[in-house]
Order: structure tokens, then sequence, then C-alpha cells
């Protein structure tokens, strides 16, 4: 009888054990990335109808993850700041990927096809993709558009070495005094500390 309860003790410590486990798991999981976490790599829709995998990069050094959108009028007014900081950086290895992340039927602008077009009309020079079933976006903790990710590849995995806003002035680019994301790669080409690891990111919700 003694053994019995024992037993029946053990295995309740068990599955308290795995609960708590898994408590933990789904908390980290919904908050999102921290700086240092290591990120996940996903296979998204293209404007151009391809799949884009952070690994078709080999060559890379990391990448600018920006989760942004068609309809905000924040994302609207860094775009042209979006389009110089991957002509800037594209060929020192640090590549912006773009991600639309909000559900088109909340806001129809942010369709697939209305990617396409705004693509074409801004001439953009990297991927956008569209995260359809909106599930890379809170993996990533992604809440605003634009939303910026800076991953830096150490040790055959995929860094987090910036989160936040592109800069401190989202409606005039000649008076952003802070240049978030600029000095972030910059310091990391460099072989330095990011100077300002987070800061809050400035736009509108991420529809679901």
């Amino acid at each position: 009888m003694k053994s019995i309860k024992i037993i029946v003790a053990v295995a309740f410590m068990v599955l308290i054990s795995s609960f708590a486990i898994n408590q933990v798991g789904n908390s980290n999981s919904d908050s999102g990335y921290a700086i240092g976490d290591a990120a996940t790599d996903f296979k998204l829709r293209n404007i151009d109808d391809s799949f884009v995998s952070l690994s078709d990069y080999p060559e890379a050094k990391g990448f600018i993850i920006i989760f942004t959108c068609n309809h905000c009028p924040y994302s609207v007014a860094y775009e042209d700041r979006i389009i110089a900081l991957d002509q800037k950086y594209k060929s020192q290895g640090y590549p912006v990927i773009a991600i639309n992340p909000n559900n088109p039927k909340a806001y129809p602008e942010d369709s697939f096809e209305k990617m396409k077009e705004r693509a074409a009309s801004k001439q953009f020079t990297f991927p956008y993709l569209f995260d359809e079933d909106q599930t890379i976006y809170p993996i990533y903790g992604a809440t605003k558009t634009p939303h910026v990710y800076l991953l830096k590849k150490e040790n055959n995995a995929l860094k987090v070495k910036y989160i936040g806003a592109i800069d401190n002035n989202y409606k005039n680019a000649l008076k952003a005094d802070q240049k978030y994301v600029e000095d972030a790669v910059g310091a990391l080409l460099s072989g330095k500390a990011v100077p300002v690891e987070t800061t809050r990111a400035i736009g509108c919700s991420i529809k679901s």
C-alpha cells in the first residue's frame, strides 16, 4: 500500500514538472525573441510568387528583417528608408527581408495582389514576403508595422542583435538623429557591440 502511494506521488510530481516546463516554453514563445536569441528560419511567398527562406542566402552575414505592410502610414513613411537600408547593406552582407504580417480581411490594402502593386510602384529592391498564415510574426514577437529584427549569423544560428524602430523620427528622415538600424549594422560590420539593442517600435498594430 505504501509503495502504491509513493508511485502515485512520484507520478504526480512528474506531471506537475511537465506542466511547469510547458508553461515556461509557452511563455517564451508568446513573448517573442529577446536579444541573443536564435531566430527561426521561414519559407514565405514573395511577390514574384517564389518562396523565400533565409537559408537561400548562404553568403549573407545576417539579415534586416522588417515586418511592414501597405496601408499603415508609418510603414509608408519608412518605405524609402527601407529601400535605402537594403541598397546600403545588401552588398555588405545584410540584406533587407520585408514581411507583411497583416490579415487582408482586416485591411484589403494588405492583400498579396496589392503587395505586388506596391512593390512595383515603389521599385522595392528586396523580397516582400506574405506571412499568409500569420505564423511567423508571433514567433518573432512583432507587434507593429514597421518592426525591425536585426539578425547576425553566429555558429550556424541567426542571433538577434537589435529589435525595434528604424530611427527616431518617422515623420521626417532628415530630422532623425538616432538611426538605430544603421548604427546597429555598422557596429556589427566593425566587430563592435550594438550601441542600442532595443527600442520601442512605432507604428500600426498588426492586424490578425
